[in-house]
């Protein structure tokens, strides 16, 4: 019953705060440098980068249209020419996000399904004898299925006859890119933004009645940053690579499209950023085109093409003041609650907060980030004080001492209570008596 009743007795307590000041230096200097970076932080990094007093868009609606112009001729080592357009060395020919540039290729012609020796290259075609090359068995990482027969493919190399297209697949790659032209050929980016939540439309096209502008221009990032046209040698060189190695094997190339724009300043400053990565050095697939002689035999025209791919994401964030307000009835709506703030504020974080009262009226922003950043420096600055705290009666020398001075067991005094209790009992034995 006792421990059931101290129980009891425990749950019922009340316990409040009591403050005690403590001429301790280093446990003062060590709150007032959690206060400075909690103050860094929340100016620095929330306000002025973060801008996490404004309402922000991050899932816009985008669009991208990309066209490829220009014109190569090669000549293969049969001396006939042939010439390359954007209909030849584009893919997809529609024109999306990812796109595709022929730089370079290897051409097997006149292929037709047969019986031929594989490719001496082939590990698994290599042999010595009929036994090596089991009918019916694939050849690994090869062009076709094995006959059973063992033939010789030239004067020093014997492999296994296969059914396949035939002749098999040619490999000599040539020593420099057939499409060196293809550096001074131009990319088109059509981009178009729409931040639904804030009913924003934006495209990277500038606005011009001139019709030659987007035929005569060329994107560059100090001189011409609003055009949309890039030539490929610019792009591959602002990925940090050179155009005649990259173009030899292929790669992939991302080019990043940012829109970081502040819609309470005007329109005309929301302009995109571009930025070029290079991701891989090579990149090649396979292709073939297909034809029928006059006997209505099938014939293929084997492609393997190297070359650039282009991978185009777009990222943006809006952050904004709500329009329902005009920009002076913002401004002073958000300082009437700020204001508010500050006056019901503990006296210990005025100063800060006045701080971060300043710098928000720089610019407009929403109420709701805005009384989120603002509650997390409070949160951050009581963190502070915790902290503080813990280091005072935990770690310090004199920990004992400032643990009895801060916690205390107010009980009210029994002494007080029996003496003024006495006289009235005095009283009544005295009126008892007459």
């Amino acid at each position: 019953m006792a421990a059931a009743a101290a129980l009891c007795g425990g749950l019922l307590d009340y316990k409040t705060e009591k403050f005690a000041l403590t001429r301790n230096r280093r446990v003062g200097l060590l709150h007032r440098l959690l206060q400075l970076a909690v103050l860094g932080y929340l100016l620095g990094w929330v306000l002025v980068v973060r801008r996490g007093y404004q309402d922000t868009d991050a899932a816009p609606h985008v669009s991208v249209i990309t066209k490829l112009k220009g014109v190569s001729v090669t000549r293969a080592k049969d001396a006939r020419s042939r010439l390359w357009d954007a209909a030849d060395y584009a893919s997809p020919p529609q024109g999306e996000n990812v796109l595709f540039l022929v730089t370079n290729f290897i051409a097997t012609a006149k292929q037709a399904q047969g019986t031929c020796p594989e490719s001496p290259s082939v590990l698994d075609g290599m042999c010595t004898e009929d036994v090596d090359c089991p009918v019916g068995n694939p050849v690994v990482h090869g062009n076709g299925i094995k006959t059973g027969k063992c033939v010789m493919f030239n004067t020093t190399h014997s492999t296994c006859e296969i059914y396949g297209w035939c002749p098999v697949e040619n490999n000599t790659l040539p020593r420099k890119p057939l499409l060196a032209e293809a550096e001074n050929f131009t990319l088109f980016i059509k981009n178009t933004v729409n931040f639904t939540k804030f009913n924003f439309s934006k495209g990277n096209t500038l606005q011009t009645n001139d019709p030659t502008y987007f035929k005569s221009c060329t994107y560059d990032p100090f001189f011409n940053p609003s055009c949309p046209v890039f030539r490929i040698g610019d792009v591959v060189e602002a990925a940090g690579e050179t155009f005649g190695d990259l173009a030899l094997l292929g790669g992939s190339i991302s080019i990043r499209i940012e829109w970081d724009c502040d819609l309470d300043q005007p329109t005309a400053q929301c302009q995109p950023r571009y930025s070029f990565i290079l991701v891989d050095r090579r990149y090649n697939f396979r292709t073939a085109s297909y034809y029928w002689d006059s006997q209505r035999r099938p014939y293929r025209s084997l492609m393997k093409l190297y070359g650039i791919r282009f991978d185009i994401s777009v990222h943006g964030q809006v952050p904004y003041c709500w329009k329902t307000l005009h920009a002076q009835s913002c401004l002073a709506s958000h300082q009437r609650r700020l204001l508010a703030l500050l006056t019901a504020a503990p006296s210990a974080t005025k100063p800060h907060l006045l701080v971060l009262f300043l710098l928000t009226l720089a610019g407009k922003f929403s109420i709701i980030p805005a009384a989120v950043s603002f509650g997390t420096g409070i949160a951050f600055f009581g963190a502070a004080t915790v902290v503080c705290d813990l280091v005072l009666l935990y770690l310090d020398t004199k920990a004992d001492f400032y643990w009895k001075e801060k916690f205390e067991e107010a009980k009210p005094p029994k002494g007080k209570t029996e003496a003024a209790a006495e006289p009235q009992w005095a009283d009544q034995d005295i009126r008892n008596a007459q």
